[in-house]
């Protein structure tokens, strides 16, 4: 049976269990919030501690609590952080209270508790860990830490390997020409090399956009406390704690210019959840014109075969799907919907405090997360290594009666349209159906529409 001990905070006693670090105040969260039994992020948690660790470093350095207070409480941190079982520590529930209190009080126990341990030292969670910060200052603060470390160590480092991958793969394409397609339907001529290129620049186009948001992510309203005021809080610590916080974590952090502005409100975080989806629907892209491609391998396109990776039916023997691509589709559905849920949450700034910062922290670095494994995924188990069939793409491509658009200068859109139709009726080739309805030579059809060649404008 579990054994308890009394913890007492200004609400009066309550039992905690006894080998937990944190106290009361967590205590109370885990007996009111039995909602989604999710607790916070561990990639949240890691960076709380992070900025907890740099706190009392800069409260020390400005003399706002004592050195060995502070050393203790960054000892407890770096122990925290090496700990395999950190998550067991941190129970309570994303759907807590908005301000994210019950998750920085948490951090705050634990991280005293455990200095205090390992100290002859007293160390106090509110007078000591969260000395001259609020929650209200500190959660908004962890949102941008954490998907500022999130971003930096995975989404970008994803995504660069993403369109490396592309560009690798297409390189080795070049030789290979298919029929286009508009509205789905039958268009001119495009390379494999080409038709891939536009894959490559969505991804660069999007890191480009990661980048442009560097700034405002990297911008901390830590040291605004309570409502943006800084009150109990030293005039310097903002820029101390964003330098000290920068050194450990190698990542440029700077203090807001406004810290009203980034405690009332969530809009950078709402704006990199726009950006996330963004990602997600260039993902979606890639992965349907992969099936598409993929789709048969008799009755559909076949124009390629991605890597079989699992048996595709536990009834059909032999059968293969797309299963990279649908799984990166289902993650773009997931980052779409988590979009919607932070756009709400953005809207709940309520006029000094946005009060659910929780739930925008989870749904962000979970936005993060699926993109950054799916672009891996993307890359290394669907594009590098699928095979062209070529056969499939020559034999439509030069009965495209589309390629009669190649004649448009020199017989008129109306001609051309009338040798269409008829191609299409008669089910011939192009350019038969033209030597029978034009006085272009035969020789210099099939220069003019030699499909290879209408790839390049070299008008």
């Amino acid at each position: 049976m579990t054994k308890f001990r009394i913890e007492k905070d200004s609400m009066g006693e309550l039992e905690v269990p006894q080998n937990a670090l944190y106290g009361a105040q967590t205590q109370r969260a885990v007996n009111n919030f039995k909602i989604s039994h999710t607790p916070m992020p561990e990639a949240f948690i890691r960076s709380l501690i992070q900025i907890k660790s740099a706190a009392a470093t800069a409260n020390a350095n400005l003399n706002g609590i004592e050195q060995e207070t502070a050393d203790a409480i960054k000892q407890a941190c770096a122990n925290l952080l090496k700990d395999n079982n950190l998550m067991l520590h941190f129970p309570v529930d994303v759907y807590q209270t908005g301000s994210g209190t019950s998750t920085n009080m948490n951090a705050n126990e634990v991280i005293a508790n455990l200095a205090s341990k390992q100290s002859d030292l007293r160390i106090h969670p509110n007078d000591h860990v969260n000395f001259g910060q609020s929650s209200n200052d500190v959660i908004p603060t962890c949102i941008h830490v954490s998907a500022s470390l999130a971003i930096h160590k995975k989404l970008k480092p994803s995504l660069i390997h993403l369109a490396k991958s592309i560009d690798e793969k297409s390189a080795t394409l070049s030789g290979y020409c298919k029929t286009g397609r508009t509205h789905l339907m039958d268009a001119m001529p495009i390379r494999m090399d080409q038709s891939m290129s536009a894959w490559s620049a969505q991804i660069r186009q999007q890191i480009s956009h990661l980048n442009s948001l560097q700034n405002a992510i990297q911008s901390l309203v830590l040291g605004g406390t309570a409502v943006g005021t800084g009150i109990n809080s030293h005039s310097g610590f903002a820029d101390e704690f964003s330098k000290i916080l920068s050194q450990d974590t190698g990542i440029s952090f700077v203090k807001t210019d406004n810290f009203f502005a980034g405690i009332a409100a969530q809009d950078t975080a709402v704006s990199l959840s726009g950006l996330s989806k963004s990602i997600a629907v260039t993902f979606m892209k890639i992965a349907n014109d992969l099936r598409w491609m993929n789709s048969g391998p008799l009755a559909g396109l076949g124009e390629i075969a991605l890597p079989a990776l699992q048996p595709g039916s536990s009834i059909m023997p032999g059968k293969v799907n797309p299963v990279i691509p649908e799984a990166v589709a289902m993650v773009s559905a997931q980052v779409i919907g988590n979009d919607a849920a932070i756009t709400v949450g953005g809207q709940s700034g309520n006029f000094e405090l946005n009060v659910m910062l929780p739930m925008i922290a989870l749904n962000l670095l979970s936005s993060i997360e699926l993109l950054s494994n799916a672009a891996m995924s993307l890359a290394d188990n669907a594009i590098r290594d699928f095979e062209v069939n070529h056969e499939n793409l020559e034999k439509p491509l030069h009965k495209n009666p589309i390629l009669v658009t190649a004649l448009n200068p020199i017989i008129g859109y109306s001609k051309a349209a009338e040798i269409a139709k008829q191609a299409y009726k008669e089910k011939r080739p192009i350019i038969d159906v033209a030597a029978e309805n034009t006085d272009i030579p035969r020789a210099k059809l099939s220069e003019l529409l030699d499909p290879m060649k209408l790839t390049k404008n070299e008008s």
